[in-house]
Parts: C-alpha cells; structure tokens; sequence
C-alpha cells in the first residue's frame, strides 16, 4: 500500500467519524426525556385572564439544553378552554425520529387543513420563544417551541 491510499483512507474514516458524530449528537446527544411527574410536564394554554393549567394525561416529552426550540411534548388533555388563544403561523419543528409520537409532518398538515388547532401555552417562555400547542378536537395535543420575532424594529435579536 502506499502513502496516498493510506493518507486517502485516514481522510474518509475521518469524514465517517465526523459524520457519525454529528448525526448522534443531532438525535440523540443532547435530548433529554421530560419525567411525567415533574414540574416539566406542567402544561397550561394562555386565555385572555391569563395562563391556565391542563390536566394532561400520557405525557411524553423530550427537552435540551443547547437549544430553547428542542423542547417537544404529547398527551391528552381533558378539558380544553374554549377561550385559548389561537396562535397564528403556527410552525410544527421537526423532531428527532425516536420520540415516535409526535409527526411534524402530520401535525402541521392538520393545522394547514382545520383537523388542529395552534393555540398559544406560554408566551416567551424564552427571549422571543414562544410554547405552541397544536389541540385536537379528542383531546390529543402536540407542543412544541417555536421563535416569534416581536419586536423587529431592532433587527437582530438580542
């Protein structure tokens, strides 16, 4: 063997590696499971007197640290408020492929064709990062964090 096919083969087990990571990292390193009974499965829908809490059942939810818009929540909910406010624009963020119960894709088709509705949880739940629900009329509801640029008189944001 010589020199370039030993230098070639070092450059692509390389590029391997390096892919191999960041596919890891990207679904899996960074995504921790939400535990059902703490304080992170707390869900509420904001109303016009203000944020109320769910009583949700089933949830599962995925939360990281290195991004406020890898937060991803599914469960039902008894008893919804009427008077929620509607979240316009509404974006469903695809997730990792292993937490199997929410379909960004499905999600946001039924929100495009009136089988959901996007309703607002929490509004910035982070500097111009709001909590989205996306509510079904049987009780099923999908969350996720989407950005919502308020103020863009400034440009960038902070």
């Amino acid at each position: 063997m010589n020199w370039g096919r030993i230098a070639a083969l070092a450059l692509l087990g390389s590029a391997l590696a390096a892919g191999g990571g960041m596919w890891y990292a990207q679904e899996y390193g960074y995504y921790d499971p939400i535990d059902p009974n703490g304080p992170g499965a707390a869900l509420s829908v904001t109303t016009p007197a203000g944020e109320t809490p769910l009583t949700l059942t089933g949830f599962e939810g995925i939360d990281a640290d290195s991004s406020p818009l890898r937060w991803r929540a599914c469960a039902t909910v008894a008893g919804m408020p009427a008077d929620a406010l509607p979240f316009e624009g509404a974006t469903p963020l695809v997730g990792p492929r292993w937490f199997a119960c929410f379909d960004a894709a499905r999600i946001g088709a039924d929100l495009a064709d009136g089988t959901a509705r996007a309703v607002l949880s929490v509004s910035d739940i982070r500097p111009d990062v709001d909590r989205v629900l996306a509510v079904y009329p049987d009780g099923r509801v999908y969350g996720w964090h989407q950005y919502v640029d308020k103020t863009p008189e400034r440009g960038v944001m902070d």
